[in-house]
């Protein structure tokens, strides 16, 4: 399960750029992942942006942020070319990372059942533990409330 105390998944992702990120390879400082259901749509826009405008905080509290979906790298670049993201987005085509998260989940729209990502953040401390677990995340005000963990962590 991941909850505050346990072992935060290690998963191998492509990013945006075509760089492959490794969880386990960025220990020695925090990690934000936030997980989200879709490039470029409403919610998804407000949740990234605010991560973007709170960016130079994270910087300063020695924080990487990692946007993460099941969308593709073409569908990241734009998205991140579009909104000038400064923090790396990766593409979870196969669930894997949201499977091992528990946020790949069965969802409903118009009488229709679909399975796609339940909007979670996690924060992951120095030595690769999960600090914080933020779940059915609302996208107004949430990187300030991420911020705001953080700031309690060293």
């Amino acid at each position: 399960m991941t909850e505050p105390g346990t072992p935060a998944p290690d998963f191998e992702l492509s990013a945006d750029d075509g760089s492959t990120v490794r969880l386990s390879a960025l220990r020695g400082r925090n990690v934000i992942l936030f997980f989200y259901p879709k490039d470029d749509t409403p919610g998804c826009t407000i949740e990234a942006r605010e991560f973007r405008d709170a960016y130079s905080r994270f910087q300063a509290q020695d924080t990487v942020v990692l946007g993460i979906s099941a969308d593709g790298v073409d569908s990241h670049a734009r998205f991140k070319t579009k909104f000038d993201l400064p923090y790396p987005l990766l593409a979870d085509q196969e669930h894997s990372a949201a499977e091992a998260y528990g946020v790949w989940k069965e969802k409903s729209m118009f009488g229709k059942t679909y399975m796609g990502i339940e909007r979670s953040t996690f924060v992951v401390d120095k030595d690769g533990t999960i600090a914080h677990v933020f779940r059915k995340v609302k996208p107004e005000g949430h990187a300030d409330e991420v911020g705001e963990a953080v700031s309690m962590m060293d």
